[in-house]
């Protein structure tokens, strides 16, 4: 599954940029490296922005059905009642836009949406349509702000990037249905019930997560390696990798210094910086996605790095690379479901972000995707039915009690002056 994170962005993206539609185009491709992206993405930028990008993209919005999906800043602020659900019908279909191979996948077909449309008689309309938060967004918003279907009754949104708080903030998303999460309630793990980033999963639950932790060449280094600290060590000047992305790498200086990201100032992000410019010369390079081949290549000794690319390095024969959860606490994201405003079949999404936590479903889809699953009651399922250990046994699937309290998170970016400004003060650091 390393594979995915080389067709995702996690940048950070500035508000008000216009983009030109060839930009746009390249934008979503798997080759634009999240660098290049915050350059141009520009989240925020209201209805009259982005309508140019959704028309280059070939994408229109359509009337979302009366009485179906009124939206908050709209009339009906009954929106995701208890009166508002039972009035919602299942249609027996609905939209899913996802990140690309994120799903259980066996001789192209997806088994845990088969089954779920046997038990149910639900259809879904499965699409990989987000390489990328803020492009997603840019793509949707100009429907959502219409009051218009964006085409997708699912979608699935991180907590690294801006975009799920722009949601969240305009009013852009259904309140969750909580009568019908019986699954969650049994069987999410602790993380990602109630989290921080939506109190009370009034918006969103869980597909997957993942850690943004340290990982390092142990046929290089001999001595033992447990801060982020150890990223400023001399010693290893010139062999040390670092992310080209703001959310990621101003985040994980906070932690290094302490700091707390979501309760952090634009005081502590500067101070941050300061730390970050002070380690530039041990520095090899700034890199997205293809940080991991400089570690595979033994160009760098040590490195931020994504859980799940090292847990394929590893079962790919690269066993020297070690991940380590810093004793300062590792960055956890996590991908969530939402439903849009706008969506037309509502409880058949509902329905089926219920349906994925039960533990031997999300055993299906945990087996192949390889990141944090969402259940903790799916790994001894991979163990009995699965036989696999090597995943149910992995720290990096299956989170450990030692890590839960070693969990930090990101800032929650809700306006486009703080993602402008967090920008201003991290990108330099890539820069020059």
């Amino acid at each position: 599954m390393s594979e995915r994170h080389k067709k995702r962005g996690r940048q950070i993206a500035a508000g008000g940029v216009p983009i030109d539609p060839a930009v746009w185009r390249g934008m979503t491709l798997p080759r634009m490296s999240r660098r290049d992206l915050l350059r141009y993405t520009g989240i925020g930028a209201g209805a009259a922005g982005a309508a140019g990008i959704l028309g280059a993209c070939g994408v229109s919005g359509a009337p979302a059905p009366t009485g179906t999906s009124p939206g908050a800043k709209l009339p009906n602020a009954g929106l995701g009642t208890k009166q508002w659900w039972s009035k919602q019908k299942l249609h027996h279909e609905f939209s899913f836009a996802n990140w690309p191979e994120y799903i259980d996948t066996s001789h192209g077909t997806h088994p845990s949406l088969d089954l779920f449309k046997r038990e149910t008689g639900i259809t879904v309309q499965y699409s990989e349509a987000v390489n990328d938060n803020n492009a997603f967004y840019a793509k949707i918003q100009p429907a959502l702000q219409a009051d218009q279907y964006t085409g997708f009754d699912l979608i699935v949104t991180t907590t690294n990037d801006p975009p799920l708080g722009f949601y969240i903030e305009n009013g852009y998303l259904v309140p969750l249905d909580h009568s019908r999460m019986a699954n969650f309630y049994r069987y999410a793990d602790p993380l990602v019930k109630s989290p921080s980033w939506d109190p009370g999963n009034r918006y969103t639950m869980a597909y997957q997560s993942g850690w943004t932790i340290l990982a390092y060449n142990d046929q290089a280094i001999s001595r033992p390696i447990d801060s982020w600290l150890d990223l400023w060590d001399p010693a290893f000047k010139g062999k040390v990798g670092m992310m080209s992305i703001p959310s990621e790498t101003g985040a994980m200086a906070l932690v290094a210094m302490g700091k707390n990201p979501p309760t952090s100032t634009p005081a502590d992000w500067r101070a941050a910086a300061q730390k970050l410019q002070e380690q530039k010369p041990l520095v090899r390079g700034y890199w997205d996605t293809s940080y991991i081949q400089e570690l595979k290549d033994g160009n760098t000794w040590i490195s931020m790095a994504w859980s799940g690319d090292i847990f394929q390095a590893n079962l790919n024969g690269y066993h020297h690379l070690k991940p380590v959860m810093p004793k300062e606490g590792g960055l956890f994201w996590t991908d969530n479901m939402a439903i849009p405003y706008t969506a037309r079949n509502p409880l058949d999404a509902m329905t089926y972000m219920d349906f994925i936590y039960r533990p031997q479903v999300q055993a299906m889809m945990d087996d192949y995707i390889n990141y944090v699953s969402s259940v903790p009651a799916a790994r001894e399922v991979i163990l009995k039915s699965f036989h696999d250990p090597k995943v149910a046994n992995s720290p990096w699937v299956f989170t450990p009690s030692a890590y839960e309290h070693l969990a930090r998170f990101y800032p929650r970016w809700n306006k486009t002056s703080q993602v402008q400004l967090w920008n201003s003060i991290f990108e330099p650091i890539f820069e020059s």
